[in-house]
């Protein structure tokens, strides 16, 4: 059997309707539904559902949503014999791992996810925080630019290093600006300010990885049935107390998920499936090395589509 690295999606994957299908086919997506509504005092059931597409784009309800549907799909899979050897996943989508991977209790992790979204809202006033994506520029060019503007006073830093070619820089509104206008004269072929509320992962975020700390402290870890490849530094970890504190430095840190896929890849894993809305990041996967086995499920097409791959 091939080995099998499941990645979760992190913010911006969120899609009115998502798990729809998977609730009216799946038990275990009904049971994982109703275990969030409760955890969390309102439906998260009926936001994935039936929008409004403004309420689930909060990063307070975008956080749980994302997961409780990655989870759903990893369970799924798991129930059809589907195991992976690791996993990893983008931002929001490492705790949606940890719960594939039992190091957090499903629970724990959906309250987690919806205070971790708050207080990365609250860290910044809205308006006051913008992300743009940087495509096509060398990413030495993009840090030096962001490190040049916050010398004079700005806060702006490369935050995801998504993929070759993808960069995403994150800061104060005006210094995102200026930085998106002095990379274009270097050479940018493109930039997206993204649909975002707040500046997530770049120093700004400092009061939130301050809050989240403490709710970390009052949730079990375990230690991990399978390595996680871990955001901040790309390193694969399956200790409970190391983890803990990699999700504390997540928050105000940049993501390098291109070092994760390749800790994922060099450990073996020959077969990527994207578990949860989207398909980001097996697009992510073709610009890392367009050799990548890359499969998604979100919705039960795209499981028929996965499984029948998978048992080729």
């Amino acid at each position: 059997m091939k080995k099998l690295a499941f990645i979760c999606p992190g913010q911006g994957a969120q899609a009115v309707g998502m798990g729809r299908d998977l609730y009216d086919k799946f038990d275990v997506a009904k049971k994982l539904f109703d275990k969030a509504d409760e955890a969390l005092g309102y439906s998260i059931k009926d936001m994935c559902f039936d929008g409004p597409e403004g309420e689930l784009r909060l990063t307070a309800n975008t956080q749980p949503a994302i997961l409780v549907v990655s989870v759903i799909v990893s369970e799924i899979l798991k129930s059809e014999g589907v195991e992976p050897s690791i996993a990893g996943g983008h931002s929001l989508g490492e705790y949606s791992a940890l719960v594939s991977a039992g190091v957090i209790d499903f629970k724990d992790a959906v309250v987690l996810v919806h205070k971790r979204g708050q207080f990365m809202q609250e860290a910044v006033p809205v308006g006051e925080g913008a992300m743009a994506a940087i495509i096509g520029l060398d990413d030495q060019k993009i840090i030096d630019v962001c490190e040049r503007i916050t010398q004079s006073g700005a806060v702006v830093e490369a935050v995801n290093f998504n993929c070759p070619g993808q960069t995403v820089i994150a800061g104060q509104t005006k210094a995102v600006e200026d930085a998106v206008e002095q990379l274009k004269e270097l050479g940018a072929k493109r930039s997206v300010i993204l649909p975002v509320s707040a500046p997530f992962h770049s120093r700004l975020m400092q009061p939130a990885a301050e809050k989240l700390a403490v709710e970390l402290e009052k949730v079990k870890f375990n230690d991990a049935a399978f390595p996680i490849a871990a955001n901040v530094n790309g390193k694969l970890e399956t200790d409970a107390a190391t983890i803990k504190q990699n999700l504390i430095e997540q928050a105000a840190h940049p993501v390098k998920w291109i070092e994760c896929v390749n800790a994922m890849r060099e450990f073996g894993a020959e077969i990527f499936v994207e578990v949860g809305p989207g398909k980001t990041l097996c697009g992510f996967n073709r610009r890392i090395d367009r050799s990548i086995v890359s499969l998604n499920v979100e919705n039960v097409d795209s499981l028929n589509q996965t499984l029948e791959e998978l048992r080729k």
